[in-house]
This record gives C-alpha cells, sequence and structure tokens, in this order.
C-alpha cells in the first residue's frame, strides 16, 4: 500500500469515528439542523454544497481517465458529503499501477 493510500485511509478512520460519534450524539438532523439557525453557519453549509458540487464535477470528469466508475461515488458525495471523494481518491489510488 503507498503512502498515499495509507494517508487516506487514515483520515477516512479518524472522519468516519467523528462522524459516527457526531450521529450518536446528535443524528443525522442534529448535524444539519445548526446551519439553519445564523447566517454564518448558513454561509459554511452553502461553502460545503460548493466543494461537494466540485468535488463531484471533479470525479466525473477525472473517472473518464482513471477507469473508476463515478456514480456510487458522487451519489456518496450528496448523501454523506466527504466520504465520496475520500473512497473515490482511494479507489483510483488502489488501481493505479504499482500500487
Amino acid at each position: 500500500m503507498t503512502g498515499r493510500a495509507l494517508g487516506l485511509v487514515a483520515v477516512l478512520i479518524g472522519f468516519g469515528a467523528l462522524t459516527a460519534a457526531a450521529l450518536v450524539d446528535v443524528g443525522y438532523w442534529g448535524i444539519l439542523a445548526p446551519h439553519f439557525q445564523t447566517l454564518g453557519a448558513g454561509q459554511v453549509l452553502a461553502d460545503l454544497v460548493i466543494l461537494a458540487t466540485l468535488a463531484g464535477a471533479w470525479m466525473l470528469r477525472d473517472a473518464r481517465s482513471s477507469g473508476v466508475p463515478p456514480w456510487p461515488y458522487v451519489v456518496l458525495t450528496l448523501a454523506a458529503g466527504s466520504f465520496g471523494p475520500l473512497l473515490y481518491l482511494l479507489h483510483r489510488e488502489w488501481r493505479r499501477p504499482g500500487a
């Protein structure tokens, strides 16, 4: 496993643990609800939506050259945020020759 793949796995494990703890603590809506309470929090949500859209567009374009099917990761990005691009990058890393 390459250093890049190990880094992605480490980020996925850490982010997965944080996400699981947040879901147990406040639930899915509890994660989203604060973003509708202030203008500043709404700006953060808008920023995350823009980033998720850009990541989805990048995955669709990159998939042509990498041979990784993008749609499961695009859908996952819409449902679970950063997990989609992180898993896409990991899948892409594992498909690289010599990885």
